[in-house]
């Protein structure tokens, strides 16, 4: 009898684990509420065309579209920062500060939406996390580069940036749930530093070039420490990138909790 029990429960735990998943899976076929811009366009070009759709056509949220102009902000930002490499141009530099603003912006207000529309998803979830990647990582270690952060070093400590950024929005995704909620279901704290934190980073390098202390003005505050090697070489680094890599360690961090407001 005892055996028959035991034989039992691993098919039950089985069962529950194939429709937990079967249930996270149907998150990103379910259509219900969803909006599409190819629907919309079918839909003005011919309201019977609705109907005919291929779900998979269906899949994103109004939420999911405010979102994914939060990735489009801090692309438009990298490309600015790119531009201004080119062509020296200040105008680029300043757009490429502004953008990561405007997707904090639209980082706000996609949750905003979600609870208007009464809809999330875990490729909601996943989207975010990729568009944060691009407005709040890589946007701002391409700026940091673009005013003067171009020494070997430099680039290991930006690489290190949008790597611990990419580490701290995976770690968020995956232990999300287990994060003490209050009683409205809201998570009491952020684990580590939030990645739309670096935007007060952006905002030093906007005060910095506003006072011409970068590449090919003044210079950058506190200039360079050579740890090995000649001056100018490998060796070479800025002393305010340690600035950038105490950051980075703050937001991996598991001991640092930062109460959300």
């Amino acid at each position: 009898m005892s055996q028959r029990k035991s034989s039992t429960q691993p098919s039950e735990r089985q069962n529950a684990m194939v429709q937990h998943k079967a249930e996270a899976l149907h998150q990103y076929q379910d259509t219900e509420g969803h909006f599409s811009l190819v629907r919309l366009g079918l839909l003005l070009c011919s309201p019977s065309n609705v109907f005919f759709l291929p779900s998979y056509s269906r899949n994103f949220r109004l939420a999911d579209l405010v979102t994914i102009m939060n990735g489009v902000c801090g692309s438009f930002s990298v490309f600015s920062s790119a531009h201004y490499l080119l062509t020296g141009d200040i105008d680029y530099l300043w757009s490429a500060l502004a953008l990561p603003l405007a997707g904090l912006m639209f980082d706000f207000f996609d949750g905003k939406v979600a609870r208007w529309r009464k809809s999330s998803s875990m490729l909601g979830q996943e989207l975010d996390s990729l568009a944060d990647l691009i407005s709040f990582g890589v946007a701002p270690s391409l700026l940091a580069f673009a005013v003067g952060l171009r020494t070997y070093l430099d680039t290991v400590v930006l690489t290190g940036f949008i790597c611990c950024g990419l580490a701290r929005l995976a770690r968020f995704n995956a232990t999300v749930a287990l994060v003490p909620k209050d009683a409205g279901g809201k998570a009491k704290y952020f684990e580590g530093l939030p990645i739309p934190s670096s935007l007060a980073l952006v905002s030093v390098l906007a005060y910095w070039t506003k006072n011409g202390w970068i590449e090919g003005q003044q210079g950058l505050p506190l200039g360079t420490v050579t740890l090995w090697g000649e001056a100018g070489g490998r060796g070479e680094l800025h002393v305010v990138s340690v600035v950038g890599a105490l950051w980075a360690a703050a937001m991996v961090s598991k001991t640092l909790r930062v109460p959300k407001p």
